[in-house]
């Protein structure tokens, strides 16, 4: 089935230990749609200015990505966002962020987009994000993702979202900001509480947990030896997770599960190279054999 993702496009300038790259490839919907391309049909909403290079908008078609929703706003200039990741490779400094285009990002969706049985608000404004839903009437599965700053700047706005959402997904310490509780557990209880039917709390290195009604459970990462750049990981994550629901039509418990184990996945080749250059060099096959060395590693 169709799957719509609303979000950021950006170019990122990136410092790890060892290496540095300036202005390649970046944001949350570029992520995401390049992860749900190996299972589903992705359709990216998203902003960008007259410096953005064509041959990105290429990369992603190439994919299979519908890039019909890419405003490019003439004149203006693409988000962009500069990082800095510490010796550990799971902090990070942010050393500079100019929103440009995206800041007045008022999405306004393709009519063939509205109708997408499967939809994903990728990180961003809370208000922006209900403006988007109240576009996709025909929306079957809504899943969200939100950060500390919003959680902090606009609360009230990201509760009412909350309301009208079927998942979250977050990171950990935004789960203990946005419930003031230092236990995940309780946190990620309390958060469904709030209104979603699950949520799915991202732990990096240490893989992810989710949280319904009925089910609670931790899902471990990948061991990946040789990690390059961390940026994306969890839109990667969001994106597998998302594409994998989106292709068996459906997010019964088990299909979850599986969803959330391929998203683990993408998101452990994703952080093997800079920007999208590892994903770039694999296929669902991969995932696949991938899978069954995680299933491997899972059973005892």
């Amino acid at each position: 089935m169709p799957l719509l993702v609303v979000g950021s496009v950006a170019l990122d300038s990136v410092e790890t230990p060892t290496e540095y790259r300036e202005n390649v490839l970046g944001g949350s919907a570029v992520y995401f749609s390049y992860a749900a391309s190996y299972f589903t049909s992705v359709r990216l909403v998203g902003v960008v200015g007259e410096d953005w290079p064509d041959e990105h908008t290429q990369l992603l078609q190439r994919r299979g990505v519908d890039t019909a929703g890419l405003q490019v706003v003439p004149g203006g200039k693409t988000f962009r966002w500069k990082g800095k990741y510490l010796p550990n490779m799971n902090d990070r400094e942010t050393l500079e962020v100019h929103l440009n285009v995206f800041e007045t990002f008022n999405p306004q969706l393709p009519e063939p987009f509205r109708k997408c049985p499967f939809l994903f608000l990728a990180n961003g404004s809370p208000v922006v994000q209900m403006q988007v839903l109240e576009q996709c009437s025909g929306a079957q599965l809504v899943v969200a993702d939100t950060m500390d700053l919003w959680i902090s700047t606009q609360h009230d706005e990201l509760l009412d979202l909350l309301k009208r959402i079927d998942g979250l997904v977050m990171n950990d310490s935004e789960a203990k900001l946005l419930t003031d509780d230092e236990n995940l557990v309780r946190a990620g209880h309390r958060i469904r509480e709030m209104g979603p039917k699950f949520v799915v709390i991202k732990k990096g290195e240490h893989g992810a947990m989710f949280f319904s009604e009925h089910e609670t459970y931790v899902l471990p990462a990948y061991p990946t030896e040789d990690v390059t750049d961390p940026t994306g990981a969890g839109d990667s994550f969001a994106g597998g997770m998302m594409g994998y629901l989106a292709e068996k039509g459906n997010f019964e418990p088990q299909t979850l599960k599986e969803a959330m184990a391929y998203g683990i996945l993408v998101a452990s080749f994703n952080v093997e190279d800079f920007s999208l250059d590892r994903m770039q060099r694999i296929e669902r096959a991969d995932l696949d054999h991938r899978m069954r060395e995680y299933r491997q590693m899972l059973t005892f």
